[in-house]
């Protein structure tokens, strides 16, 4: 994973001198912000990774995260030692990839960020040939078909751009709002509410050649994430 840029945000200087010296020794490059106002100009930078502090004075972690969203699809790991599940809730639905609790391990943050970059790899590999594999399913992204042990799930467009949305994001959860303004747009006339039966539709269609496995999962109070396992 050399060579990979992480952007560093947290208002404490001595945990961002800490990760960095960490990360900076495995061979990664990283770039910091001490507030979130500038964690947005250093996101100019297209970094493979953010790590993010929540509890920051001015702008906090959330706020960042929700503007970072609307143009960012890397993953974003929360730092917090803000411990409760509405928390970890809202971090989530803010549109993070995970959510570390401080004080953390030093060990267990390099193990996710690994992972994390991993999957990104794989899956922009994957995009570049046109082809998402997961197992029993496979998700034809120029052809835009989905084929589930063999057989061609007949998915209208909007079903398809659901299935890959998620799917290029695996684990990453995203609200029935976030779906919605990434398919139809933010000035589209309707309700999000379409989303829920757009993806019971195309559960449905999957669960008849999934066998046992489900692929969108409900995150309950939050929304929607791939997960083929």
């Amino acid at each position: 994973m050399a060579n990979e840029t992480i952007l560093l945000v947290d208002d404490e200087e001595e945990i961002i001198a800490f990760i960095q010296d960490a990360l900076e020794l495995e061979g990664y490059r990283v770039i910091t912000a001490g507030n979130g106002r500038d964690a947005l100009i250093q996101s100019k930078q297209q970094p493979s990774l953010i790590i993010l502090d929540v509890m920051m004075p001015g702008m906090n972690g959330i706020e960042v995260c929700q503007q970072l969203r609307e143009t960012m699809q890397c993953p974003i790991v929360f730092l917090s030692a803000c411990q409760s599940e509405v928390d970890r809730i809202r971090g989530l639905a803010a549109g993070g990839d995970d959510y570390l609790l401080k004080p953390f391990s030093l060990a267990e943050l390099k193990a996710r960020i690994h992972a994390h970059l991993r999957r990104e790899q794989r899956v922009h590999l994957q995009k570049e040939q046109g082809v998402l594999r997961f197992p029993s399913l496979t998700i034809d992204c120029k052809g835009h078909t989905v084929n589930c042990n063999g057989h061609n799930i007949a998915l209208t467009n909007k079903e398809y751009q659901i299935v890959e949305l998620l799917a290029m994001h695996q684990g990453q959860v995203f609200s029935r709002e976030q779906i919605y303004e990434k398919l139809w747009g933010f000035d589209a006339e309707g309700d999000d509410s379409t989303i829920t039966e757009h993806i019971k539709k195309t559960r449905a269609k999957l669960a008849a050649h999934a066998q046992d496995r489900t692929y969108i999962q409900t995150v309950w109070g939050i929304g929607y994430k791939w997960d083929p396992k």
